[in-house]
């Protein structure tokens, strides 16, 4: 069997309750995951797993991590016991070691929310293996995207590469009415300069995060804009899967990168 070049992605995860409640980005994922030819596997960097340094999941079949607290009782009952692939993670260390970037092995990491509620959706039959990569917390913006760039011969070998975040992500400023709040100019202005830059292939611009318009009230921490980074090293050809806003400014877009 040949197999065939899968894209990156960066997928904008939301709020954990996405699992129970899909709003229109759990149908978009499903149609992402039907729409693709099969991966062989899905390696993610999660928003939800920062480090001091990177680190690459070696366990055999990590355990799903409910890493939040305060939702419905049926939140905590869902499990996605997809498999590891401690040959695959190697390989990825391997590649990192080749370009000399610094990164360890982690047998333990359970799996996280930004792994596997996304995944929940396009992937429901939880049978395709799934690597995690952490976030480094102290590196820049540029050697993130190094990291993408480095794993991006992987997606030639139809492993599906993921960074799951947010597009826009302040949680103290949502709007509890759902679906029918208004989204606030600051949230959208952001997005679309966002959209825009990548459109017009200025990855430079996006990954000179600081000057982008209202940066601090849409990431008031980064760790759910960094997984675009990642994303963004893994392809050239940007293209928008899916765009909309869940509880006002929270933006659930999801980008492809061929």
């Amino acid at each position: 069997m040949k197999l065939q070049t899968l894209p990156g992605l960066f997928i904008s995860h939301g709020s954990p309750m996405l699992a129970l409640n899909p709003e229109q980005v759990g149908p978009a994922l499903n149609r992402l995951g039907l729409n693709l030819p099969q991966p062989q596997a899905i390696v993610v960097m999660s928003a939800h797993w920062e480090s001091n340094a990177l680190e690459v999941s070696t366990g055999v079949r990590p355990e799903t991590w409910h890493d939040f607290r305060g939702f419905p009782p049926e939140l905590y009952e869902i499990r996605y016991p997809a498999p590891g692939d401690p040959q695959l993670a190697e390989e990825i260390l391997h590649l990192f070691s080749e370009a000399h970037i610094s990164a360890h092995a982690n047998s333990t990491r359970p799996r996280d929310h930004g792994v596997w509620m996304p995944l929940l959706h396009m992937y429901p039959q939880a049978d395709i293996p799934v690597v995690e990569i952490s976030l480094p917390m102290n590196i820049s913006a540029k050697e993130i995207y190094k990291i993408g760039q480095t794993l991006a011969v992987l997606r030639e070998k139809q492993i599906l590469l993921m960074g799951s975040g947010s597009i826009t992500h302040n949680l103290r400023e949502l709007s509890w009415q759902g679906e029918n709040a208004n989204v606030p100019e600051w949230a959208s202005t952001f997005r679309n300069t966002v959209v825009s830059k990548l459109h017009h292939q200025d990855f430079d611009a996006v990954l000179d995060w600081k000057n982008l318009p209202f940066i601090e009230r849409n990431h008031p921490t980064l760790e759910h804009f960094t997984p675009l980074f990642f994303a963004m090293g893994t392809g050239h050809r940007f293209s928008i899967v899916h765009s909309s806003f869940s509880m006002g400014s929270l933006g659930m877009d999801i980008y492809r990168f061929d």
